[in-house]
């Protein structure tokens, strides 16, 4: 166990601390070198490895660069404005909006979207509103913490939603089924428990009138009217794909290159560029970890955690969800949630409860926040405030996600 656990720390560590700039897939992929090299994986493993992870990690890649064509044709830019604009000045109209707007994103878009492009999008605005430090920070703690807590309703909202529905074979409308009230409980119960704690930083005005309006933001209205049927249509496909048991990543990214080359050809948008430009090295960040991680697997982490989780079935619905939930939450934040949602679905599978493969769903989505590094989108996040000058220390994000986190999370596992 020492040699698996010591190369998924270190590993870990490189992507956290990512030193002379090594970025977070290359850390990754050369853990998962150094797990093949050592024996703690084989090439087996890694085909397994493979044929969990491949729909996910496609249809992300399509999500990404769907959302990059939009972002380029300032379709998150005209929906940040609108927002603003609706809330007529009111700081806490806005800061609701605002959490709204990321819930939006999020479900539609995925968490790492919504980190990626409404994050710098909302910073610029902030900045023009001449808003001070605190409510700066108030503001895109929220975001960032509803880019997570929100990634629940559809299977393509998070990654970990694509790996455990298709490695439980739950299809998309018995996934949406079972996850749109939950959803529902976190946005709400997200955006009180935010006020609640950031309400000191939240203004009680905001000059709106220093920015330009939302149709100004738009750089091709044909293209931007198209693109919401686009979604709509591409929305539908997602259930239709129910029928004929079709990979997501077939919808996922089909769509994008569709659209994509639509963009191309309309010279709003130049598709070598996006394809350059997209986030790749998250690809190799999240094949190569799954890779270290299924070293644990094989040193016997699993079947601990499944000897817990065979208890906790026998305790009661109840206790069942929410002992999974608070398990994945915590492994999420202290090791990041990739691994820790393949790491509780192997351990999950024999056990045959599906409010616990749903627990585990919402504890790895939410649980992470109460550590900068244990999401994805939360790393992204951060690098993303950081390249634009604003730098949140790790006990003042840890602080603020151990105090919103739980709460959150309790009341949204009571609601499956």
């Amino acid at each position: 166990m020492i040699l698996p656990i010591s190369i998924f720390v270190l590993t870990l560590l490189f992507v956290i601390i990512q030193p002379k700039n090594i970025q977070i897939g290359t850390s990754a992929i050369i853990g998962a070198i150094v797990a093949l090299l050592f024996g703690v994986v084989d090439f087996r493993d890694v085909l397994d490895v493979t044929s969990i992870v491949w729909d996910a990690t496609l249809a992300f890649i399509g999500i990404i660069i769907l959302s990059m064509v939009l972002d380029e044709i300032g379709f998150f830019e005209w929906a940040a404005l609108k927002m603003t604009k609706l809330s007529n000045g009111s700081g806490i109209k806005m800061f609701i909006y605002s959490i709204l707007l990321g819930s939006f994103v999020s479900a539609l878009f995925a968490n790492d979207g919504a980190a990626l492009i409404l994050t710098p999008i909302l910073l610029v605005k902030m900045k023009i509103l001449q808003l001070n430090h605190k409510t700066i920070i108030a503001f895109l703690l929220a975001g960032g913490f509803i880019s997570d807590s929100a990634s629940l309703p559809f299977v393509f909202s998070n990654l970990t939603n694509i790996v455990t529905a298709n490695y439980f074979d739950i299809g998309f409308i018995e996934y949406f089924l079972n996850m749109i009230i939950p959803f529902i409980v976190s946005v709400i119960a997200s955006i009180f428990f935010l006020w609640l704690i950031l309400r000191k930083d939240i203004p009680k005005r905001v000059e709106i009138r220093l920015l330009k309006e939302p149709k100004s933001a738009i750089k091709n209205i044909k293209l931007f009217y198209f693109s919401w049927i686009f979604l709509a249509f591409l929305l539908i496909a997602y259930f239709i794909s129910d029928s004929y048991k079709l990979p997501i990543s077939i919808f996922a990214l089909g769509g994008a290159i569709v659209f994509l080359i639509i963009a191309n050809f309309s010279k709003s948008v130049k598709a070598l560029k996006i394809i350059k430009d997209a986030p790749w090295q998250i690809v190799w960040f999240s094949i190569g970890l799954y890779i270290v991680v299924y070293g644990l697997k094989n040193a016997g982490l699993t079947d601990e955690i499944a000897k817990i989780l065979h208890f906790l079935a026998l305790q009661g619905d109840t206790i069942a969800v929410l002992g999974t939930g608070f398990i994945s939450a915590i492994l999420s934040a202290v090791m990041n949630n990739l691994p820790t949602i393949m790491i509780m679905d192997i351990a999950l599978k024999d056990i045959g409860n599906s409010s616990m493969i749903y627990a585990n769903i919402i504890g790895c989505n939410l649980g992470p926040k109460m550590t900068p590094f244990g999401s994805l989108a939360t790393l992204l996040w951060l690098y993303v405030l950081s390249k634009k000058g604003v730098k949140i220390s790790f006990w003042e994000y840890s602080k603020f996600g151990l105090i919103v986190t739980p709460p959150v999370l309790l009341l949204v596992l009571l609601s499956v």
